[in-house]
């Protein structure tokens, strides 16, 4: 089996790749760095440069199965131009492999794309599921939505497509847990705004593992990538400091101090969503961390 990976040299991609490699599943990844591309058995890399259509053909070739994870990262200064890098970053790439299926023969039959549970509202008491159809009207709102929008247009080829929403990443390098750390690190930690605001995570082993169960099990639909217990922002923040020896003396950071700081930005902070992860176990996959303090024992 041959699977196409867009994003396969980041924090997720990188982890995929490697699971997949050890189950014998061969991997075509795209790259905007020719310095990145490998040619071995089971690991090929391909060029593409979405912003001019451009795209090695052949990196289609034997695939049945495209992972589409590319995207620019959305814990960067929102100026109004990387706004639209974030938003173009995930449809552009996505309608460019569209048009390489459309005008291709090929044996893909599945198109999995990652998403964000940034899609639900913020709220401090309902719990999310797959089926609610609402979303939060914000920016992150609506890139998840123009996201899953251009995930959705593969069926017109005939393709089953699933939508994995990924929630908090917590990983040792990269991902939200390395900003977490290096104020606690100098004994400066603090939990933000109210505290109070739900932080669905999931260690980014079983996240990779997830995205491993929806190849392997031909997914269809959207799927929540959490771990099964939330924590707020003030039990991760203490249960961090506590794994790193640490103590938490300093009040709450102000949610008027962190939108001056961090502007619309912010709300990637403050926006609370409390999100089940009963679907995907439902299917069958189980996690391998579960816990928050276990998770975080293995990450530091």
């Amino acid at each position: 089996m041959r699977v196409l990976i867009t994003g396969a040299t980041g924090l997720i991609g990188s982890r995929l790749s490697n699971l997949c490699r050890k189950k014998g599943i061969q991997i075509n990844y795209l790259t905007t760095d020719k310095n990145k591309i490998k040619k071995e058995e089971d690991y090929q890399g391909f060029y593409w440069d979405p912003g001019s259509q451009e795209i090695e053909k052949g990196c289609i070739e034997g695939v049945k199965t495209i992972v589409h994870l590319a995207g620019a990262s959305i814990a960067e200064p929102w100026s109004n131009s990387y706004k639209k890098k974030i938003i173009k970053s995930r449809t552009d790439t996505a309608a460019l492999l569209f048009k390489t299926l459309d005008d291709s023969s090929h044996q893909v039959e599945n198109f999995i794309s990652a998403s964000a549970i940034g899609i639900y509202p913020s709220s401090l008491q309902k719990l999310y599921f797959e089926d609610d159809n609402v979303i939060a009207d914000n920016f992150i709102g609506e890139v998840v939505r123009k996201w899953e929008t251009a995930a959705d247009e593969f069926e017109k080829l005939g393709l089953d497509v699933a939508k994995i929403r990924v929630g908090l990443v917590l990983a040792e390098d990269g991902g939200m847990l390395e900003k977490i750390k290096k104020p606690i690190s100098l004994n400066m930690g603090a939990a933000l705004g109210s505290g109070k605001q739900w932080q669905s995570w999931i260690h980014i082993e079983d996240l990779a593992e997830i995205f491993l169960f929806a190849i392997e099990n031909e997914l269809t639909g959207v799927y929540n990538a959490v771990a099964p217990n939330p924590v707020t922002n003030k039990e991760l923040t203490k249960a961090l400091a506590k794994q790193m020896g640490k103590s938490i003396w300093l009040p709450n950071v102000p949610k008027f101090a962190l939108k001056a700081l961090l502007g619309e930005m912010s709300q990637i902070v403050l926006s609370s969503q409390l999100v089940s992860s009963k679907k995907i176990e439902d299917q069958g996959y189980n996690f391998k961390y579960t816990n928050l303090s276990r998770a975080l024992a293995d990450l530091t």
